[in-house]
């Protein structure tokens, strides 16, 4: 069919006011409806200091406008504007010729519109005379369109601006528009504008080309509502003023690459010369702008490129591997594990390594070999612990043997490193199953080997809240080799006793298989311990039954388990009286002895709150049972409490006061608990009807400021109050007591002159006059007539300061 033309021609002076040309001919089926959207589309605008009568030469070197555009009926134009020669008060006018294309209808030989920007059938000038119309889309030169000749030698001369020009060149071609105005394409000639789009024509797939509007030249990027637009170097400020993406090809080559990957793979492509790969590519399944199908095709073919592309290429190729015929995975394998590349990464290692999982008997072994080779290499020098390892059988033959000779001492050699007790697990692990993988003979070397790795794991475990990322790995080597899961399975058994807590720990985010015929007693009771927990509740007394049970060993017979279940249960608090009494009735004390756990019994007894009976009887059984092991400050501390026991059952040995008071110098720092109990149990004796006088002159005497503090408070106690009321006998003694030592030391006549006034003289008041008699004849009795006066005189005195001088002239008479 024969498709619509239409000429337009700038205005000349006297033309119509306010216009910008005219349509000078129009073919059939373009309305004026779509006139009016073409003719912004055909318009031009001289570059900035274009002579206004230029020679010959400067007319064909100003720039063309050669434009491809979406029209709102779905119909499209394409078209191109030039300068041309003028007349009179004209000499440079615009004429543009454009062929209009209905909606549906594709180009004649299905052709790209950028095909035609150097067809000769562009005319200068309106046909006269009803001649017939040049077409310059239905007659371009067969066979390969003239846009893509030098396209090769284009892309090499703007290799800095390759990627990220296909990049946006990409975005601009998808099916919604994306937002932000058009791509701006800066060259000081409007030719390489249409070379830029010929490398996108061949590059990106048909339909987003036929979707990527264009035009080469314009003076107003901002305003135009084409995808892609060419502009002068004058103009680039201006773009980028508007917001839009700026490539100024013209100027110095950009420092930041793209992080498009397709497009890097792209542009490599390009500089290699080699853009018949693109459809190669497109063949291939899979999203058409990938980077992997691409770079499996780009490898494939010789293209050097670089990490990530590699990468993609043997990600692709993992998940299809299906996609590929035998020549092309030989051929992305050699790519791949090339000696010349140096700039390998994780990321691509990994990926060669699921590649090779991929691979691995689908093809033979002698196609693989060399990602084996590749990987194992790298876990041994690189130090990339997250592979996926091939099979033990893939090294099978001269190959196996010839990467064992290479890496077999390096492995040896790091493993018998020092340094081992500092090497991450992941590390060890991944050595010990390359070890494995080669044939390499280790056997002396793992007890050493592992006996360092067992606290590392329990270490690089306890930094993290879930399980650790050298699990997997872990557990796969005790799958493979059993020499190994024995060694480190028993290193930890022997790490448990003294560090259960973090062995339960690490038990439950890595589940070790220990349910073979190993004895294990410690790890078996680390791993009870969670779930009887769990079941019990707080009830430790029966989860430290349940755990005991759970190594299936006697404390009698392995007293170890003993302080692993202790650990367990106790980690990190003392057990209660109660629970250790338990412990202690539990085993003897031969055991807890072994064990060391009696040391968490002392803690029991010396933690135990002041209201705790059973304190003093559990110190009194420490003391028995562990006599050489409890020393120093311990001793001290549970001597007190033992002699609390004494103190209140009435049977302690003479000197209590001093024996208090050592021990408690002895036992610093003392619990404050320990010492209230003491202090507590010694004046609450001091105050009782029955104490010895000697005991009582030995305690004013020590002006012990704590001490006698307790006392104070005892005094003031209700229950003493209580008694001084109701006894007189009782009450006499004490007035006794309180006036006896009146050159005592500040602290004890400070406090008896308070406990009289404040204490004793309330009780008194209260009491009958007969009782108050009974006190004033006891003391009397007791002490001395001198005495009872005094004690008359305080009673009817209100100050006590009168009182201090009489008693004080009373006891010298007396």
């Amino acid at each position: 069919m024969s498709l619509a033309q239409v000429h337009y021609i700038s205005a000349a002076p006297g033309d119509a006011e306010k216009t910008t040309g005219r349509f000078t001919a129009v073919g059939p089926g373009v309305s004026q409806a779509l006139l009016a959207e073409i003719e912004p589309l055909v318009g031009y605008a001289l570059p900035d200091g274009a002579s206004h009568r230029p020679a010959d030469a400067e007319l064909r070197s100003l720039p063309q406008a050669f434009t491809y555009a979406a029209l709102s009926d779905g119909s499209r134009l394409v078209g191109r504007t030039a300068p041309a020669r003028g007349e009179g008060p004209a000499p440079v006018r615009f004429h543009a010729h454009a062929v209009h294309i209905p909606s549906g209808v594709p180009l004649p030989g299905d052709r790209l519109p950028v095909e035609a920007w150097r067809s000769p059938h562009w005319v200068s000038a309106t046909p006269v005379g009803g001649g017939a119309p040049s077409d310059p889309l239905g007659m371009l030169p067969p066979g390969p369109a003239p846009v893509r000749e030098g396209l090769d030698d284009f892309a090499v001369s703007r290799g800095p601006w390759l990627a990220a020009v296909l990049a946006d060149l990409r975005r601009a071609s998808e099916e919604k528009a994306p937002a932000g105005g058009p791509v701006v394409l800066v060259e000081r000639q409007n030719a390489d504008v249409a070379r830029w789009l010929g490398l996108a024509a061949v590059t990106l797939p048909r339909d987003s080309v036929e979707r990527l509007t264009f035009t080469t030249y314009t003076r107003r990027p901002g305003s135009s509502a084409l995808r892609v637009v060419g502009a002068l170097p004058e103009d680039a400020a201006a773009a980028r003023e508007a917001g839009l993406r700026v490539h100024v090809c013209a100027d110095r080559p950009p420092v930041d690459g793209t992080p498009d990957m397709w497009a890097r793979t792209a542009a490599r492509v390009w500089r290699s010369r080699a853009p018949e790969l693109f459809q190669e590519a497109r063949e291939l399944p899979g999203d058409p702008f990938a980077a992997g199908p691409l770079a499996v095709i780009a490898l494939c073919n010789g293209v050097a490129l670089g990490p990530e592309e590699r990468a993609a290429a043997a990600g692709w190729a993992a998940e299809r591997p299906y996609a590929l015929d035998a020549e092309r995975i030989g051929r992305l394998v050699e790519a791949l594990a090339s000696p010349g590349i140096d700039d390998r990464t994780g990321s691509e290692f990994d990926a060669v390594g699921r590649l090779f999982g991929a691979l691995d008997g689908r093809c033979p072994a002698s196609v693989t070999a060399p990602l084996a080779a590749m990987l194992v290499t790298e876990a041994v020098r690189g130090g990339n612990g997250s592979l996926e390892l091939p099979r033990r059988d893939a090294f099978v033959g001269p190959d196996g043997e010839a990467i064992a000779g290479v890496l077999g001492p390096e492995i040896l050699t790091e493993l018998k490193s020092g340094a081992g007790g500092a090497r991450p697990v992941a590390r060890t692990v991944q050595l010990l199953r390359v070890a494995r993988l080669l044939g390499v003979n280790g056997t002396e070397l793992l007890p050493d080997v592992v006996d360092r790795l067992a606290p590392t794991l329990l270490a690089e475990a306890s930094g993290e809240p879930g399980p650790p990322a050298f699990a997997p790995a872990l557990l796969e080597l005790l799958d493979e080799q059993f020499d190994v899961r024995t060694a480190l399975l028993g290193a930890l058994d022997r790490i448990a006793p003294e560090a259960p807590g973090a062995v339960a720990r690490f038990l439950e985010r890595v589940a070790l298989p220990f349910t073979g015929t190993q004895a294990l007693p410690h790890l078996r009771m680390c791993a009870e311990v969670p779930g009887a927990m769990t079941t019990l509740g707080r009830d430790r007394t029966a989860v430290w039954h349940r755990v005991l049970r759970a190594a299936g060993l006697s404390p009698f017979a392995e007293p170890l388990v003993l302080r692993t279940a202790v650990g367990l249960v106790w980690e990190d608090r003392a057990p209660t009286v109660e629970e250790a009494r338990m412990l202690l009735e539990a085993a003897t004390s031969d055991a807890h002895r072994a064990a060391g756990t009696w040391a968490r019994l002392v803690d029991a007894a010396l933690g135990a709150p002041a209201d705790t009976e059973d304190a003093t009887a559990l110190a009194h059984d420490l003391l028995r049972a562990f006599p050489q092991e409890i020393g120093g400050r311990e001793r001290a501390a549970l001597r007190l409490l033992e002699l609390c026991r004494e103190l209140r059952s009435g049977a302690p040995d003479p000197g209590w006061t001093d024996q208090v008071r050592t021990l408690r110098n002895r036992a610093a720092p003392l619990e404050p608990v320990v010492q209230e109990r003491a202090f507590t149990a010694l004046v609450e004796r001091l105050l009782a009807p029955d104490r010895p006088g000697a005991e009582l002159y030995a305690f004013v005497r020590s002006d012990d400021p704590e001490l006698i503090a307790a006392y104070d408070r005892a005094a003031r106690a209700e229950p003493t109050r209580t008694r001084l009321r109701t006894h007189p006998a009782y009450a006499a003694d004490c007035f006794t007591h309180w006036t006896a030592h009146p050159h005592a030391g500040t602290a004890w006549t400070t406090t008896a002159a308070a406990l009289l006034d404040e204490v004793l003289r309330p009780a008194v008041r209260g009491m009958t006059a007969e009782a108050v008699a009974e006190v004033e004849e006891t003391v009397g009795r007791t002490g001395s007539s001198g005495r009872a006066n005094a004690f008359r005189d305080w009673n009817r005195s209100r100050t006590l300061g009168r009182l201090g001088r009489r008693i004080a002239g009373r006891v010298r008479r007396g």
